[in-house]
């Protein structure tokens, strides 16, 4: 992939085609999630980060700082094991998890938080896939106290597993700045729930980092709007969201300068950021925002800005940080 070669690629929200959209777009099948392809590939390790908008109200108003950090491992071959003896109809449900795997996941995530300078924290259910269970917080428990344990000493920061309760309750009751290691679907759900409990999943970053810390694909969190694609497809205006899209390509970039030591480019990423945040906290917003800053499901059009008038507000606020910093 040019990903590998390059160390740095922005992906565009994908489709994972049903059904319907195999006829549609005329695909010879139905294809695996995209997401998921990339993911396997890289073995990499998805970590996603709220944007925190000041006047975008929060389910959980302590939430001042980012949760964050997510998603896992999965690829490889399962060992074969029975998982149920059935005497009657039912449902079986199988999963597994390659040392590779594991290993490439802790590797991700040590490295993130130690960039972040934020303490990291792994939970998993008590009474759930026992040999699962044990052997991933085991991996990352093995791989910090023989490398990363005296770097995040020496940071102040720390790495603990916990059970999924005191993780849940340490979520809801801490204001953030940590980071949160799931494995497998358990990264979709809580990175969902997140997403709402600061406002929006419009509000969300994407970063894949792989286990050398070094290559990484960014994206928006949410995917596809196809309602909106189908109102644009008739003619109609639209007031999409584009705020995790831009983010998408600002820590892409972000990442390109850092690998460089390109501080054009850096200041480049910060203000197109700084340009974001500006616009939404002087009172201008797509109509989801709308809709979350009123408390209310219906917003009248002067409450709200369509697509392109929103990110003209945007690129105004960043040209006049550009012009300040370069």
């Amino acid at each position: 992939m040019g990903l590998q070669k390059f160390k740095v690629g922005v992906k565009c929200a994908t489709i994972t085609p049903a059904e319907a959209r195999v006829e549609e777009f005329k695909l010879k099948k139905m294809w695996r999630s995209p997401n998921g392809t990339i993911r396997n590939i890289l073995n990499g390790t998805v970590f996603r980060e709220p944007i925190v908008v000041k006047n975008v109200p929060r389910l959980v108003p302590g939430w001042n700082k980012a949760h964050c950090g997510w998603q896992a491992c999965g690829g490889g071959a399962p060992e074969r094991m029975e998982i149920f003896s059935f005497d009657k109809p039912g449902v079986a449900l199988g999963m597994y998890n390659t040392e590779e795997s594991i290993r490439g996941f802790a590797y991700a995530c040590f490295g993130y938080a130690l960039d972040r300078k934020w303490p990291l924290y792994m939970f998993n259910q008590e009474h759930h896939l026992e040999e699962v269970r044990w052997q991933v917080p085991a991996d990352l428990q093995e791989i910090y106290e023989k490398e990363y344990q005296s770097k995040f000493e020496k940071e102040g920061i720390w790495y603990e597993h916990r059970l999924i309760d005191d993780m849940v309750a340490q979520a809801l009751k801490s204001s953030g700045g940590f980071v949160w290691a799931c494995k497998n679907y358990d990264g979709d759900v809580q990175s969902d729930i997140v997403a709402q409990g600061y406002g929006s999943l419009g509000l969300m970053t994407s970063v894949l980092l792989c286990p050398d810390s070094v290559t990484c694909e960014t994206e928006a969190a949410h995917g596809t709007v196809t309602r909106h694609w189908r109102q644009y497809q008739k003619g109609n205006a639209t007031s999409t969201n584009p705020v995790a899209s831009i983010y998408a390509w600002t820590r892409g970039l972000a990442h390109r300068a850092k690998l460089d030591d390109n501080k054009e480019l850096a200041i480049f990423a910060e203000s197109l950021e700084a340009g974001v945040i500006e616009t939404i906290e002087a009172g201008l917003y797509t109509k989801d925002l709308a809709i979350c800053v009123h408390g209310t499901t219906k917003v009248t059009p002067d409450q709200y800005l369509n697509t392109v008038p929103f990110m003209d507000e945007i690129a105004k606020r960043m040209k006049a940080k550009l012009a300040s910093k370069l």
